[in-house]
Formats: C-alpha cells, sequence, structure tokens
C-alpha cells in the first residue's frame, strides 16, 4: 500500500529533509497549546502531509482515503495507523475495532518525523480508545506540528454508549486543544456545540460560532445533505470570517468516506500553504470532482 514510509525514497526524503523541523514560538501568556503559533516555514518539496487514522478495510474511508487523497493534490502522504476497522457484513456491518498498541503508534509517529523532518500538516481521523487518544496527545505536545487537522470521530457504529460518551470527552479534552482546524459531520457538531439538533443553516452557525468559543481557531461544521438545501452545506467560522461553503449534492445517498476525502483534501491544502478557509474551499471542490 505504500503507506509505511519506509523503503529507500523514504530515505531519501529524510535526506532532503533532515533537520528542518519546525520551530515553536510561544504566543504570550501561553496557557494551552492553542494559544501557541509556530513560525511560518516554507512547505516542503513536495509538501509532506501525515494521517494519524485508522485503517478501513474496504478502502473507502480512513487512511486509505487520505491517503489517495493527498496524492491526488500532490502531496507526500505517510501515515501512523491507531486502529484496523473492518465492517461486520452479518451484523448490519457494525464496526470491528482492533486498537493499535499506543506504544507501537508512537513509534510510526516518531519514524514519521524521524525520516522526513518537516511534517507540513497532520490529519487526526479515527482514535477509538483513550489510550490511544493519549499516546496522540503526547505526540501534538511533543512535536508540535504546524497544521493539525482534527476529524472527530465522537462515536462509531455498535461502540455501547458509555465508553463512546468517556472517548468522546478524552478526544475533547485531549487532542482537540491543538487543532488548527476541526471538521465535525453535524452529529459531532452538535455535540461539540452542545445542542440538541441543528435543523437550520442558522443554527449550523450558531453552532460553529459555538465550537469556536471553546476554543479552536478554525471550525468547519459540516451538514453535507442532511438540511434539505438541496446541496452539499457546510460553514467555515475562524472567529471574523462566517461562510457558508456549498457545493452541488450528488446523488441521494450518504458516501461513506466523503468527510474523509474532504478532510484529507484540507490538510493537503494546509501542506502546501493555504489558509484554512481556502484550504476548506478547495476541499470542498475535491470532494465533488
Amino acid at each position: 500500500m505504500g503507506s509505511d514510509c519506509s523503503g529507500p525514497e523514504a530515505t531519501r526524503w529524510g535526506a532532503r529533509h533532515a533537520g528542518q523541523h519546525h520551530v515553536w514560538t510561544p504566543a504570550r501568556g501561553q496557557a494551552s497549546p492553542m494559544t501557541a503559533t509556530p513560525t511560518t516555514v516554507r512547505p516542503s518539496n513536495p509538501p509532506i502531509a501525515l494521517a494519524i487514522a485508522g485503517s478501513e478495510a474496504s478502502g473507502g474511508a480512513g487512511a486509505q482515503t487520505d491517503l489517495k487523497t493527498f496524492a491526488q493534490l500532490g502531496v507526500f502522504g505517510c501515515v501512523s495507523l491507531t486502529c484496523i476497522v473492518s465492517f461486520d457484513p452479518k451484523n448490519d456491518f457494525a464496526h470491528r475495532l482492533h486498537a493499535i498498541d499506543p506504544q507501537v503508534l508512537a513509534d510510526q509517529i516518531e519514524a514519521a518525523v524521524g525520516v522526513h523532518g518537516t511534517i507540513d500538516a497532520v490529519k487526526i481521523g479515527m482514535l477509538g480508545t483513550i489510550p490511544t487518544i493519549e499516546t496522540v496527545a503526547g505526540a501534538l505536545e511533543q512535536y508540535r506540528f504546524a497544521n493539525v487537522v482534527v476529524d472527530p470521530v465522537l462515536i462509531c457504529k455498535g461502540q455501547e454508549a458509555g465508553a463512546a460518551l468517556d472517548i468522546d470527552n478524552a478526544l475533547r479534552e485531549k487532542v482537540l486543544p491543538y487543532a488548527t482546524i476541526t471538521t465535525p459531520n453535524l452529529f459531532e457538531t452538535q455535540v461539540l456545540a452542545g445542542v440538541e439538533e441543528i435543523t437550520t443553516v442558522d443554527a449550523l452557525k450558531d453552532a460553529a460560532k459555538r465550537i469556536y468559543d471553546h476554543g479552536v481557531p478554525n471550525v468547519l461544521a459540516k451538514a453535507g445533505t442532511l438540511l434539505g438545501t438541496g446541496t452539499a452545506l457546510d460553514v467555515f467560522y475562524d472567529g471574523q470570517t462566517l461562510e457558508v461553503l456549498e457545493v452541488p449534492a450528488i446523488g441521494q445517498e450518504r458516501v461513506s468516506g466523503a468527510g474523509c476525502t474532504l478532510a484529507a483534501a484540507i490538510t493537503a491544502e494546509l501542506a502546501k500553504g493555504a489558509s484554512p478557509l481556502d484550504a476548506c474551499r478547495t476541499a470542498k471542490d475535491v470532494v465533488v470532482s
């Protein structure tokens, strides 16, 4: 699959980028990871993006989709696998999740950084367990990546409600503070914003503002086709710009992996130096291309 960032080609990449680590400059009165701002570093050539995500056996979502999207947009992708997910066709396609040992996950992230030197953008996808979340949070604290896209997976099909709540809380407390941008779907937006339902565009705008107020500097609240607008509609907010992003809806069915593709495209564009808003605009077009 070419996702392990190893072999002669990766070695040449490592030599090319050796020593080009991001320099981190804390903001005045730094109180949390969100208040620190990395200095501007020219993207690698080609840019490098790391997906910290799960393997999804069908190839329609997860790390497989991330790598394909990175390549489509001219970005070199590498992966640190958090878990292996397979759908159970005998049980309404519930998720069967096998978590990767936390130390193995930490080793993968260490290897990606060690080989490439500079990681221009990171996408955080499926984490699934509290030890995994804690390992990823530790890596984000250690490496201080310049661009971090958190595509929160707050619950997956077949999960027990109590366990899901614990994981949701850990993700919000330990990983979300490192986000450059978060890309929650409609359900996840409701949870992160603390609202019971979102049925209108105005309500989606309000929810995006609420998530921003929790400290996330850029929010893309995704409704897709679920608001009945006849389009795939999301809302971007960064504290100043509030923009509705719409593209034509394709078909009537919800498609697995569309959210992964969108977040991966945002990650790729950030790796190339785009602003969060421009990255979101481009990503919307990528999904329907």
